[in-house]
């Protein structure tokens, strides 16, 4: 078992013992949670039950050679079992929801093979308030607000060089100099105002470069990004259909429920076609560092999903074995869209943006876009897609026009 401290508490304790105002803290190793010697984390614990909760964040020793966000943050009851919960619930989404981020990270950026079981934990008391990052790109202070979940009314994430509070751009720097290096800061402003500093990454060595254009296009509504500075981009792309798909589900079981003849159907076809469709998912995304998604249909099949999920209701076993694969199919769909930095697709289909989507250090040179075309021009942009031969593989340019409408074109 390594006992490398990770950036994250590494830092934290540097800025705590230079006078920040960062939260009471303590960081767990991996070795704590398999022999279970708790003694310190309940004591810790004891002095932080006011809100009932705590923040529980990754803390890998590797971690800092990932992109920030690539593992996961929890708040959890503030007790030991609270804080097993939120650990096994960050190793589950790691080899989950997360394992295409990590695998094409370690592709594509050439981050280190990791035992993710080596993860520690840093835990801090709960701070109810707004998220804030700060850094400075080229030579001015940029601050990323993230929109504070507690509230029914919410505000997208945005990007500001102008914070709320002009002393945060003091303050970061003060922290910037502190550490000696390039930082990204997190900031989460309390409903009081204070301000607490909670997390820093060192981002000495991310570069931020520029891209260029092309031509063949079709003109969408709109686009929808956090930071708007270039007006054009690249991308290979994939064509996402799964109104198709399901109609294709739908025929397989109709032919092998045909073919049975009053035996029991042979379910095999349909799996194997199932499984071939993510294996071709994540084939094209271990393929491509950077690319776009064009969702002709994404979820919003109608009662296709429905009819191809109990079309087999007859055989129950069969039935509940295919709606597992789909159920399963469905979550392998959000895991690649979520890979992708382009989505183009109909207005209320949207990449949702966390924190570190919307502004983190990543995003300076490949922020996430949103492009669409609004709803009622659905089925005539599917056609005049196709009619110009869209499809997966295609290189395809977005630019940007003077009044904010996107063309694409296929190369």
């Amino acid at each position: 078992m390594t006992t490398l401290i990770p950036e994250k508490a590494k830092l934290l304790e540097k800025l705590k013992n230079h006078g920040f105002n960062v939260p009471n803290f303590i960081y767990v190793p991996a070795d704590i949670f398999n022999t279970e010697a708790f003694e310190q984390l309940e004591t810790f614990l004891q002095t932080h039950r006011e809100s009932f909760k705590v923040i529980a964040r990754s803390a890998h020793p590797l971690e800092s050679k990932f992109k920030g966000g690539t593992f996961d943050s929890l708040e959890t009851y503030a007790d030991i079992a609270g804080i097993k919960y939120a650990r096994k619930k960050m190793l589950a989404m790691a080899e989950t929801a997360k394992w295409l981020s990590i695998k094409r990270q370690q592709i594509f950026h050439h981050a280190p093979k990791i035992n993710i079981n080596e993860m520690g934990v840093v835990v801090m008391p709960f701070v109810e308030g707004t998220s804030v990052m700060a850094k400075m790109i080229r030579n001015e202070w940029e601050f990323g607000y993230c929109r504070d979940r507690s509230y029914k009314v919410q505000n997208e994430p945005y990007i500001t060089k102008v914070p709320h509070d002009r002393k945060l751009v003091q303050l970061s720097k003060d922290i910037q100099k502190a550490l000696g290096f390039k930082c990204e800061i997190e900031y989460i402003v309390a409903t009081t105002g204070e301000v607490h500093v909670v997390q820093a990454k060192d981002i000495s060595n991310i570069e931020t470069l520029e891209e260029k254009e092309s031509e063949r296009s079709i003109k969408l509504d709109g686009i929808r990004r956090i930071r708007v500075r270039r007006n054009y981009r690249e991308r290979p792309v994939y064509i996402m259909d799964n109104k198709t798909f399901y109609i294709h589900i739908i025929s397989l079981c109709e032919d092998i429920v045909q073919d049975a003849k009053g035996a029991v159907p042979d379910i095999t076809p349909v799996i194997s076609c199932i499984q071939a469709y993510e294996k071709e998912l994540e084939a094209f995304a271990l393929r491509h560092q950077r690319f776009a998604v064009i969702g002709f249909s994404i979820q919003d099949t109608g009662d296709l999903y429905q009819i191809a999920g109990h079309y087999l209701d007859e055989f129950p076993d069969l039935q509940n074995t295919l709606s597992n694969a789909l159920q399963k199919n469905l979550y392998d769909i959000d895991i690649f869209i979520a890979e992708a930095d382009t989505l183009i697709a109909k207005d209320k289909i949207r990449i949702n943006l966390c924190s570190h989507d919307a502004y983190g250090i990543d995003t300076v040179r490949y922020p996430l876009w949103s492009a669409y075309w609004n709803l009622d021009r659905h089925d005539s942009m599917v056609k005049e897609f196709l009619r110009l031969g869209f499809k997966t593989g295609d290189t395809i340019g977005i630019d940007i026009d003077s009044e904010g409408k996107p063309l694409v074109y296929r190369h």
